[in-house]
């Protein structure tokens, strides 16, 4: 297996995600090889500067950035030797299994559309997060920022993209599928809830328990948690202050300790047709070491393939 890194995106370019790469390939399998994509000489002068062989990678060059300020849908064709570009390319055929980055969100999600393409059947491509429940399990958050706007049917193929996450990649044999609502009650909600509860309750497709409300979303009650993504932005970034704000107060707890982002280091754009992953624009290299981690795992797991036999 083939996993590609952005060596150019993110804050801390390109020595965070270069360090990250070494941490990660002292835990991967020996048959799992990183590409690094990026500036030839900058990849091999960090890798030599942390005591590895540059030919114990493959280095592919893509000098070209694609920075968070390009506009998404142009930064691509008009950048054709930038990391991403040709990290995309590769996936496109087939040279690499996976491809993570830490940079530009919004060319991420065009790449993934526009060169991987999306699954046949899929309205729309979503991105997730994992939030922390307190009995030590993991739940699956989607959207939570690529679909402002949704409509009930988009909702309903959120659940399913979930619930395929939850059980290839996580392990849950029957993953618990929850709408996030204002009530538990079925007649609670606007008319997007009401109309994606009626969806999801007639469904055979899905384990669907029912709305969750707000407060007991971190309490294990769900595998998987389903909202629009401007809702569950707000619920995402809501956590990362909670947990920044206990830091600067000084607080130390265990369970709180499993907000930090550098955990999990990446999520899974689901419903397109490869492994693509997208990590934090302020990844370090924990944070990096985790996504590529992840990516493995992904891939592993044959998601995107799980993915397409489901919709087809």
């Amino acid at each position: 297996m083939k996993i590609g890194i952005d060596i150019l995106g993110g804050d801390f370019a390109p020595d965070a995600n270069v360090a990250g790469a070494v941490l990660a390939k002292k835990e991967l399998p020996n048959d799992v090889q990183l590409v690094l994509l990026g500036d030839r000489d900058q990849i091999s002068s960090g890798l030599s500067l942390l005591g590895e062989n540059p030919t114990d990678y493959e280095i592919v060059h893509a000098p070209d950035i694609i920075t968070m300020h390009d506009h998404p849908t142009r930064a691509i064709p008009q950048k054709p030797n930038s990391s991403i570009a040709v990290g995309f390319d590769l996936l496109a055929s087939k040279q690499i299994q996976a491809f993570a980055s830490t940079g530009n969100t919004g060319a991420m999600l065009v790449g993934s559309i526009y060169k991987i393409n999306t699954v046949p059947g899929i309205i729309r491509p979503c991105i997730t997060s994992t939030l922390p429940q307190i009995d030590g399990s993991k739940t699956i958050l989607l959207d939570v920022g690529s679909n402002a706007d949704c409509k009930a049917d988009v909702l309903y193929q959120f659940a399913v993209l979930g619930a395929l996450y939850s059980k290839n990649v996580y392990g849950v044999e029957n993953p618990r599928v929850a709408l996030l609502n204002i009530g538990e009650e079925e007649s609670k909600g606007n008319l997007l809830t009401l109309a994606a509860h009626k969806l999801l309750a007639e469904s055979d497709e899905i384990n669907f328990i029912g709305n969750l409300e707000g407060r007991d979303i971190f309490f294990a009650k769900a595998d998987v948690i389903v909202c629009d993504g401007f809702t569950g932005n707000i619920v995402l970034k809501e956590a990362e202050g909670i947990y920044t704000l206990m830091k600067k107060r000084g607080i130390q707890d265990e369970y709180f300790d499993r907000f930090n982002y550098e955990n999990y280091g990446g999520t899974p754009i689901l419903g397109v047709k490869g492994n693509v992953i997208i990590g934090h624009g302020i990844s370090n290299d924990i944070a990096v070491k985790n996504m590529i981690l992840h990516s493995y795992e992904v891939a592993k797991s044959g998601l995107a393939t799980r993915v397409n036999e489901a919709f087809n």
